[in-house]
């Protein structure tokens, strides 16, 4: 079944510039809403097809939403855009301008100045004002918070925000991301909210006409179908989408255990061999074939005449098995070497009830403890206690991460007996991505 939302993907790259009428939203909803009610349960199918059969005539048919073609202009990196007030970015020509405000009634005005919107993201500016003669406490921004932002065929959730207060602390200017908001949206409502003294929580929904025509265009928007083999299954780089606003790359695992993996690692993007300025990773409910997913946000691409772009795997969860039993006979500071990475056992000591261990290792070097045991004579003796972690500062600029492993055995334990430890490996794994450049 193809969504309405494949459907806008697949014809955005064909909007043109024709203004849509006033009622086109009016329109859009009764054509989704024309079934009688005591039949909507059981024809579903019915009026999804009806709903993808409305949404299609709406894209390629008359009614077209303009798309911003943002090429030529200076390119805004993340820091910019975020330290930027809304009329600095006005002024150079970007953006929907709002100036919608709620007055409460203690006097602060709550105004949202300003948007802008493209493939990625919607930036909202805004601002609090407080009433003559009152001051912003230092928490006093804490007060109030940003919820989602609604609309037609819209429900975007706020991915992050900042902001500064004004020198005599009586104006807070911010700035929040939401998710994409659909180009079917005439309207947007934003919903502030504020801890009273009383310990309640007031809301202040705020409405503004969105115009889709000031949304701007993406400067590069490919499929990437390319994946790179780990110890524990496969990383996958599903597509890269770069606005005026972001580079966004999304992707999913396709992990041994079907699961997250335990370290997400680094990835590294290269345009025309310069590295873009990395600003994390979230997990990406939309994931492909509902497999675990990703989504890493970069800066804004250095330049819009893109040549070359390369996604490096550089590390990510590793395993290394451990073939051999490792010795306890002399136990002592030193190191020994498995694979890649070294353990440490920092002593053996006979206690009351056996004999514990106290092994160190990496901070993200995760020894597996399942089948976690010792060779004590002819027994084998399976671990029973595992403290907590806790530092072991070695004096030189490094820190290691020490436990201690109990083991309830009468005889001395000869040797330790592991299936393996999972750590941070170094892959440095290379992906060429084709561009197309879209002008």
């Amino acid at each position: 079944m193809i969504t309405i939302e494949q459907k806008l993907q697949e014809h955005k790259q064909t909007l043109t510039i024709v203004q849509a009428p006033s009622e086109l939203e009016g329109r859009l909803r009764k054509a989704l809403g024309y079934v009688p009610t005591k039949k909507r349960n059981r024809n579903r199918a019915r009026i999804w097809t009806a709903s993808a059969a409305a949404a299609l005539l709406l894209v390629v048919g008359t009614y077209q939403y303009p798309a911003f073609a943002y090429y030529g202009g200076k390119l805004f990196n993340k820091i910019e855009l975020s330290s930027l007030s809304f009329s600095e970015v006005a002024e150079k020509g970007y953006g929907q301008t709002v100036n919608k405000s709620e007055t409460l009634d203690d006097g602060t005005v709550i105004t949202i100045n300003g948007v802008i919107a493209d493939d990625n993201a919607l930036l909202m500016y805004y601002s609090i004002d407080r009433q003559s003669g009152s001051v912003f406490t230092d928490n006093g921004s804490l007060r109030f918070g940003v919820g989602q932002m609604e609309g037609f065929l819209t429900d975007s959730d706020p991915k992050e925000g900042s902001g500064n207060h004004s020198e005599d602390e009586r104006r807070f200017d911010g700035v929040y991301k939401f998710e994409t908001v659909s180009p079917f949206s005439r309207t947007l409502t934003v919903t502030f909210s504020e801890w009273l003294a009383s310990g309640e929580k007031a809301s202040y929904p705020i409405s503004f006409k969105y115009e889709a025509n000031k949304a701007m265009k993406s400067i590069l928007k490919e499929d990437i179908s390319k994946s790179v083999s780990v110890d524990e299954g496969r990383v996958h780089y599903d597509s890269i989408t770069a606005s005026p606003t972001s580079t966004i790359v999304k992707g999913h695992y396709e992990m041994d255990d079907q699961g997250y993996p335990r370290f997400s690692g680094s990835t590294k993007l290269y345009v025309n061999g310069t590295e873009v300025k990395s600003w994390g990773m979230q997990s990406d409910r939309s994931a492909h074939k509902g497999m675990p997913g990703f989504e890493l946000e970069f800066d804004v691409l250095p330049t819009d005449e893109v040549k070359t772009i390369e996604l490096v795997l550089e590390n990510f969860t590793g395993y290394q098995k451990i073939e051999e039993p490792i010795s306890l006979a002399s136990p002592s500071d030193l190191s020994f070497k498995i694979g890649d990475e070294k353990l440490w056992i920092r002593s053996v000591t006979k206690t009351d009830t056996g004999y514990d261990i106290v092994i160190a290792r990496k901070q993200f070097t995760i020894l597996e403890t399942d089948h976690l045991s010792v060779q004590a004579g002819e027994r084998v003796v399976p671990v029973a206690s595992i403290s907590p972690s806790r530092p072991w500062d070695l004096k030189n600029g490094n820190i290691m991460w020490e436990q201690t492993y109990s083991f309830n055995t009468v005889e001395e334990p000869e040797s330790l007996l592991a299936a393996g430890f999972h750590y941070i490996k170094t892959y440095d794994k290379t992906i060429t991505i084709p561009v197309a450049v879209k002008k």
